[in-house]
């Protein structure tokens, strides 16, 4: 008769070697995963400071306002005559008011005042972290404050891009007059799950909630403090919306979403083959049709 004892006696080693190493290099993964969401975690929100050089051919005034972020905000007007409408224009991500300035030159050509700023931790604006629109509300406030005490009796818009128009919902109702909404996220769930999706495919499902959950460790917040969406019913203002159709940051649905929730008068506008990049240069004609008629014919009035 055969022996098998010593065959599946190291069987049962190797199974169990297997099953060892197999777990040790499924918690190696996990926490390689861990560590490497981490640091991407912490460059997203990290603060995006530098100095900011004024244009040599716009005649902008600085100024530096306080805000209940807790931070000085630093900004530029840019006067037309008074009584004029105004437009405050709001940046996006890791940006700054530089990066609003072909806006802010059509508008000044079309016959508006205009007021940008560097949200905080933008900039030249002081703040640790950038907090995806929750402290940037504030920010947003206080600028609404600024442009209403420095242009009296003039009407007063708003354009928004990305988390410059997250921001300004989150601030809603602000009191003004006009607002536009240029590739803004629903909800910090949506944008997470949008551009972990775009690198990783379905991995999303592990990786965005690790850095979904870096906002309460890192920012004292949660994703429900973070639903643009929840606010847009709020503006008592007409509302434009502007979006992409390429757009896989704010897919065209979510944007959708945003104007179906949205309180009347409003209207939405698609770039055909724009994703989430600067639709103003994308198509500098549509942008100025639409966007410049919207503001003219809710700001046209000087008096509220």
């Amino acid at each position: 008769m055969q022996d098998n004892t010593m065959p599946d006696t190291i069987q049962r080693i190797l199974k169990a070697r297997t099953t060892r190493w197999t777990l040790l290099i499924a918690m190696g993964f996990l926490l390689l995963s861990l560590v490497v969401a981490w640091v991407v975690g912490g460059r997203l929100v990290a603060s995006a400071n530098h100095s900011v050089e004024a244009p040599d051919n716009l005649a902008v005034v600085d100024f530096q306002i306080e805000s209940r972020s807790g931070s000085t905000i630093a900004g530029w007007t840019l006067s037309s005559k008074p009584g004029d409408p105004v437009v405050v224009l709001l940046h996006p991500i890791r940006g700054n008011r530089s990066t609003m300035l072909g806006r802010a030159r059509l508008l000044h050509e079309r016959g508006f005042s205009v007021v940008l700023i560097d949200l905080q931790a933008h900039g030249e604006s002081s703040g640790e972290n950038i907090t995806l629109g929750h402290l940037e509300k504030h920010d947003v406030e206080a600028v609404v404050k600024h442009a209403k005490s420095n242009f009296p009796g003039s009407r007063i818009g708003v354009i928004g891009w990305s988390l410059g128009g997250a921001s300004a919902l989150l601030a809603s109702p602000l009191r003004v007059d006009a607002m536009v909404l240029e590739s803004v996220y629903p909800t910090i769930s949506d944008a997470v799950y949008d551009r972990v999706d775009m690198r990783l495919g379905s991995l999303k499902h592990v990786a965005a909630p690790m850095l979904l959950a870096q906002l309460s460790i890192r920012l004292g917040i949660s994703s429900r403090d973070l639903r643009p969406i929840d606010f847009i019913g709020k503006v008592d203002c007409p509302v434009l919306v502007l979006a992409g159709d390429q757009d896989l940051h704010t897919p065209l649905e979510e944007s959708q979403a945003m104007f179906d929730t949205a309180q009347q008068p409003k209207q939405m506008v698609t770039f055909a083959g724009a994703s989430h990049q600067d639709l103003l240069a994308y198509d500098s004609e549509l942008y100025e049709q639409k966007v410049v008629e919207f503001l003219r014919l809710n700001l046209a009035s000087s008096q509220k």
